[in-house]
C-alpha cells in the first residue's frame, strides 16, 4: 500500500481556519482519542497510531504532553458524552477510530478541534468532509471504504463457495449506518443473482440467535458486515460460522487469523500510521481542510486453508495464487 499524495487546497474555509486557536498551543500538547470499541481488542492498531506520530518526531511524554483515550466498548450512545468531555479538556486535535459513527459524535462535539479519523466507510457519503481530496471543515482521515467493498467480498465468497445463492448477512441494527450498508449489500447481491437473508444482532445473545436463524433460513454462507461490535466478538462469530458450516467472509484479517474463511479488506495496521502520519502534519501547523483523505491503493485477501478443508470446500488454485496471505 502506498501514500497518497497529497493536493494543497486553500480556499475561504481555510483562510479563516483559527490561527490563534494554534498559537495557543502548549509545547508539549494534549491529543484526544475517541473510540468505539474496547482498549482490550484495539491495542495494537493504537500502537499503530502511535507509530505513525513517532515516526514524524512527536513522542508521547516528550513533545506530546499525553493522549487521552475515551472507550466506548461498542456503546454507540455514550459517544456524543465521550466526545464533548475529549472537547472540555481543549486538546489541539482528536483523532477517532472505530467506525463513522465515532468520527461524527466528534464532529458535532466542535468545529474547530482538528479531527483525524480512522474508519472503514465512506466519509463523503456520511456526511464527514465535502470531498475526499477537499476535505473542508476540520476532519481529515483515513477510509478503508470497505463498505464499498461488499461486491468484491460477495464475488469471492462465490468464487470459494459457488452453490451458495443465498447469503446470510450477519448486520447491528443499532450502528447508524447499518441502513446503508444494508442497501449496499442488497444491491451487490443483487447485481450477482443472489438471495440475501439478514440476521440482526448487537450483542453475545443476539449474535448467537441470528447466525441460528440465518441457518435455519437456509443460508448457504455467511458475510459479516463492518461493525466495532462484531470485531470484539470475532471468536464467537468465526466459531459459530463453523458450527453451521457456513463459509464466510470478513471486513477485518483478524477475522481470518482467528479462525475464519476469509477476509478481504486494506490493512488495519497501515491504516493507523497513516492516521498517526496526518495528526502529526496538524500538530506541525497543517490544516485538515488541506489534507486528502487517505485510502489504500490495494486491498488484501487473507485465505484460511485450514478452515476451508474443515467445511468441505476444494479451493481454486488460483484463488490460493492471488491471496496476500494463506493460512496452513
Amino acid at each position: 500500500m502506498k501514500r497518497r499524495e497529497f493536493i494543497a487546497a486553500l480556499g475561504g474555509a481555510a483562510a479563516t481556519w483559527p490561527l490563534v486557536a494554534r498559537a495557543q498551543q502548549p509545547a508539549t500538547p494534549l491529543i484526544g482519542f475517541l473510540h468505539g470499541g474496547s482498549q482490550r481488542e484495539w491495542a495494537h492498531l493504537i500502537e499503530a497510531f502511535r507509530q505513525g506520530l513517532s515516526q514524524a518526531g512527536f513522542i508521547e511524554g516528550r513533545n506530546i504532553a499525553n493522549i487521552e483515550y475515551r472507550w466506548a466498548e461498542g456503546q454507540f450512545d455514550r459517544l456524543p458524552g465521550m466526545a464533548t468531555d475529549l472537547v472540555n479538556r481543549q486538546p489541539v486535535l482528536i483523532a477517532t477510530d472505530g467506525g463513522t459513527v465515532t468520527a461524527q459524535a466528534a464532529k458535532r462535539a466542535t468545529s474547530t478541534i482538528p479531527i483525524i479519523f480512522t474508519l472503514g466507510g465512506d466519509p463523503v457519503k456520511s456526511g464527514l468532509v465535502a470531498s475526499l481530496n477537499r476535505p473542508g471543515g476540520n476532519l481529515t482521515g483515513v477510509s478503508g471504504l470497505v463498505n464499498a467493498l461488499v461486491a468484491k467480498q460477495l464475488e469471492l465468497l462465490r468464487e470459494l463457495a459457488p452453490s451458495a445463492g443465498t447469503i446470510g448477512i450477519l448486520v447491528n441494527p443499532r450502528n447508524p449506518i447499518a441502513p446503508d450498508d444494508v442497501r449496499d449489500v442488497q444491491d451487490a447481491a443483487g447485481k450477482l443473482g443472489l438471495q440475501t437473508l439478514f440476521g440482526n444482532a448487537s450483542n453475545t445473545g443476539e449474535i448467537d440467535a441470528a447466525l441460528d436463524g440465518l441457518r435455519r433460513q437456509q443460508a448457504h454462507a455467511l458475510i459479516v458486515l463492518p461493525d466495532v461490535t462484531f470485531i470484539s466478538r470475532r471468536g464467537q462469530i468465526v466459531e459459530l460460522a463453523a458450527r453451521h458450516a457456513l463459509p464466510a467472509i470478513y471486513f477485518l484479517r483478524e477475522f481470518a487469523q482467528a479462525g475464519g474463511l476469509m477476509s478481504y479488506s486494506g490493512n488495519s495496521l497501515e491504516a493507523r500510521r497513516w492516521a498517526g502520519g496526518l495528526a502529526a502534519r496538524v500538530l506541525k501547523g497543517e490544516k485538515p481542510t488541506d489534507l486528502p483523505v487517505l485510502q489504500p491503493t490495494r486491498y488484501e485477501l487473507v485465505l484460511n486453508l485450514r478452515t476451508a478443508k474443515d467445511l468441505g470446500l476444494t479451493v481454486p488454485p488460483t484463488l490460493v495464487a492471488r491471496a496476500d496471505e494463506v493460512i496452513e
